[in-house]
């Protein structure tokens, strides 16, 4: 994103915003926009950096005012213990409201099936689609950025989803001059994605600075990890690790957080905030293209979920 110029108040002297300075001025922009417009606004807030990102936002939108949004998080059961704990901090820290879908209730209910992978990332659609609608959200707030995959690149700022939740890339709308279109019609939301123009290294950098707190597991530490197809997972009752795979204690981290059983770890040193931006910055893996085993199921794996309603 390109700084912005502008004139310092009082002193006719021009000064540049900073290319996370313009980030965040546009975030806020658009969860006052959705205040405006909407009647049911949530976000959906995992726990994971870009959601905490989402919330810091969010605050600081309304500040000192409290959120007027909930939360909602659609917990697979497969969760890290770590994420979970920092959620319901984070939760009881700012007095909000969460909303829980859970995947083990429609398993329990015989609705879904564990699949014979043992991931339950592709079963969060229809939890997800129907607390939507159960709960009349029009419109909810997450965390996809435009550089994480493909199919994200395509989603315009605000996300016309139809009854069924499902996306449409030839309905999407123009967005100039930062003119946002919520209409939709009854039964219908839209999804909002504060961060598309963010990247990684972004969200790590503005963390850095505003001083944020993330889950331990973001930093390098040592856990109990096992190889699959080119990925460290983690152990646990999601049905890993198989015969032949050999659990080994490394030194790692991770770059994103899902369900356990499809999101890899990566060897990391990096302890401290200043050496995750410097990893990230020498990079040339995105974080979902490097950890996630859900995204590997086929060329079009997240496109073919976001048309059936998944984020």
């Amino acid at each position: 994103m390109t700084t912005v110029a502008t004139i310092e108040e009082g002193t006719g002297t021009p000064y540049a915003l900073s290319h996370l300075d313009a980030l965040e001025s546009e975030a806020v922009h658009i969860f006052r926009e959705v205040a405006g417009e909407f009647e049911r606004p949530v976000i959906l807030f995992s726990g994971g950096k870009d959601s905490i990102v989402m919330l810091h936002l969010a605050l600081k939108a309304f500040t000192p005012a409290p959120v007027p949004f909930s939360l909602l998080h659609v917990d697979t059961g497969h969760n890290f213990p770590e994420v979970i704990e920092y959620r319901d901090r984070a939760v009881a820290r700012h007095n909000l409201r969460l909303h829980v879908a859970s995947v083990q209730d429609y398993i329990d209910r015989g609705v879904l099936k564990e699949r014979p992978d043992g991931t339950r990332n592709p079963l969060q659609t229809l939890p997800l689609t129907e607390k939507i609608q159960s709960e009349k959200f029009d419109a909810v707030f997450g965390g996809g950025r435009r550089d994480e995959e493909k199919a994200r690149a395509k989603e315009r700022v605000f996300s016309l989803r139809d009854e069924f939740s499902q996306w449409d890339p030839r309905r999407q709308r123009p967005e100039l001059w930062n003119l946002y279109n919520g209409r939709h019609a009854p039964g219908e939301h839209v999804r909002v994605f504060p961060l598309s123009n963010w990247t990684e290294l972004d969200v790590w950098q503005y963390i850095a600075r505003e001083g944020i707190e993330l889950p331990e597991i973001y930093f390098a530490h040592e856990r109990e990890v096992f190889l699959r197809n080119g990925m460290w997972l983690t152990a646990g009752e999601w049905g890993g690790p198989k015969d032949g795979e050999t659990v080994e204690k490394r030194l790692i981290r991770y770059r994103t957080v899902g369900d356990m059983s499809c999101t890899g770890a990566v060897d990391s040193d990096a302890t401290t905030l200043d050496a995750v931006i410097a990893e990230i910055a020498a990079s040339r893996l995105t974080e979902r293209g490097a950890t996630r085993a859900d995204d590997k199921l086929s060329e079009a794996a997240m496109e073919d979920r976001k048309r059936e309603g998944y984020f």
